[in-house]
């Protein structure tokens, strides 16, 4: 038989009425809920508080990474921007260097363009005054060839002679002189 058993039935029944403590029995009903807690202490709390201490651990490891991530972000943007600033100043740069190259193109284009315009004027102005004087020279030499002709109509002889011919090529040559103030 069970050693609690013996001691219930040699206490004493008394003969009472209503509500009474049988002090037995509440240290029997103590020792059970003291067993009862330490059985769920072990096997049920424990375990949990296991779980929720994991949980927390990686809830802290999640806002840390979350923290981290953040702290990436911004330095990714930051370094974005500080990129993108020095991709503005590059292209920048490389625009005003274009423009340079082509102000300095055109400059140049305009400088040979004026330099090739003088030059053909400078030829054009020079084959001209050749032309001139070329058919000054024909002109000399005819009008020479018409006074001898002349003359010679008029001495009634033919004036061939290279006298005569150089007598008329210098009253031409006196005559073609420009007065002042006069060109031909």
């Amino acid at each position: 038989m069970n050693p609690l058993a013996a001691v219930a039935v040699a206490a004493p029944a008394a003969a009472t009425t209503g509500l009474s403590i049988n002090i037995f029995w509440v240290i029997v009903a103590a020792l059970n809920f003291i067993i009862f807690l330490a059985l769920i202490w072990r096997f049920g709390f424990d375990p949990i508080a296991a779980i929720l201490a994991q949980r927390k651990t990686r809830i802290e490891q999640g806002l840390a990474d979350a923290e981290q991530a953040h702290r990436d972000l911004a330095a990714s943007a930051a370094e974005r921007d500080q990129m993108l600033a020095q991709a503005r100043r590059e292209v920048t740069e490389l625009v005003a260097r274009a423009q340079k190259a082509a102000d300095d193109l055109r400059e140049t284009d305009i400088a040979a363009t004026r330099a090739e315009l003088e030059r053909l004027q400078a030829k054009a102005t020079a084959d001209i005054a050749a032309e001139h004087d070329r058919v000054l020279a024909d002109l000399r030499a005819e009008v020479a060839g018409l006074a001898l002709d002349a003359a010679g109509k008029v001495v009634g002889e033919t004036m061939t002679g290279p006298r005569h011919r150089r007598l008329v090529e210098e009253f031409l040559r006196e005559r073609s002189v420009p007065p002042q103030g006069r060109k031909n």
